[in-house]
């Protein structure tokens, strides 16, 4: 199956799946949440901090193309270890049907730290921005493959209404395009995924460098491992840089990150690198 032909199943049993959702938990219940009135932090800043990581470490249990990656890491400790590691922020994963994520793991890394939280999910519905503010999460995903420029910048609003950042995930040029919207989004991600082989290539994220607007704050996705290669991305304009796989394979994910974080600590400072 290719991954376009998941990302459609995957959509199809995401409007399934909101619908049930909104039936159990209406959007009045979703605004009494402690973190509905809260201010959220921004993950523009944390990524443009001056001499940090630009790290945005992701907890992900499995993916439709790998299976199980870490079924059992802990939130709370690998959550909090990134954080003390020197990552800039994180990721979670809350699809469960395809990632093995929940809605409370988002919660749980939520209550453990103080920092940008991305709310890693496949939107397709206003319900689910409502759902990532009622999380306690700071910035939401949208993905261009799955969305019309429209619906982004719908979504978008919405979500900068509510005082989320947004995170644009593009694949190509295309679609960088047709839905980079600078009023809807704060941040572009470069997915270095094929999407119809899986293969993994920062040719994508180094050829779409300079196409992307300088008012973006620009992240690369995926297949990202070393140092080297964050310094080569960094060359090119990159700010933040979001790795799953690269920590979850290890039984500590933390202690791989904090090992990253070493060697980039030790890269040469570049323009780019403390825009």
């Amino acid at each position: 199956m290719s991954q376009a032909t998941i990302l459609d199943t995957i959509v199809a049993h995401k409007r399934q799946e909101v619908a049930s959702r909104r039936e159990l938990v209406p959007v009045k219940l979703l605004e009494t949440s402690l973190y509905f009135n809260s201010q959220p932090l921004s993950l523009r800043k944390y990524l443009l901090r001056e001499g940090g990581s630009g790290l945005i470490a992701e907890f992900k249990r499995k993916s439709p193309s790998k299976g199980w990656i870490n079924q059992y890491a802990p939130v709370e400790r690998t959550t909090l270890g990134y954080m003390q590691a020197g990552a800039a922020a994180l990721s979670i994963l809350t699809d469960t049907e395809f990632f093995g994520g929940k809605s409370e793991d988002l919660t749980t890394a939520r209550r453990f730290n103080f920092c940008p939280i991305l709310r890693k999910d496949f939107v397709v519905d206003e319900y689910q921005i409502l759902e990532a503010k009622s999380m306690g999460a700071d910035a939401v995903l949208l993905i261009a493959a799955v969305l019309t420029p429209a619906e982004i910048d719908a979504l978008g609003r919405l979500a900068r209404s509510l005082g989320l950042e947004v995170l644009l995930e593009v694949h190509d040029g295309d679609e960088l395009a047709r839905s980079a919207n600078a009023e809807a989004v704060n941040l572009i991600g470069v997915n270095n995924r094929n999407l119809h082989d899986f293969s993994l290539s920062l040719d994508t994220s180094m050829a779409l460098a300079e196409a992307i607007p300088q008012e973006f704050v620009k992240v690369s996705e995926s297949g990202i491992s070393t140092a080297a290669a964050i310094g080569q991305l960094r060359e090119v304009g990159y700010q933040g840089f979001l790795l799953g796989e690269a920590f979850m394979r290890h039984a500590r994910p933390e202690r791989a990150c904090a090992a990253l974080v070493q060697e980039i600590a030790a890269l040469p400072k570049t323009e780019s690198a403390v825009a």
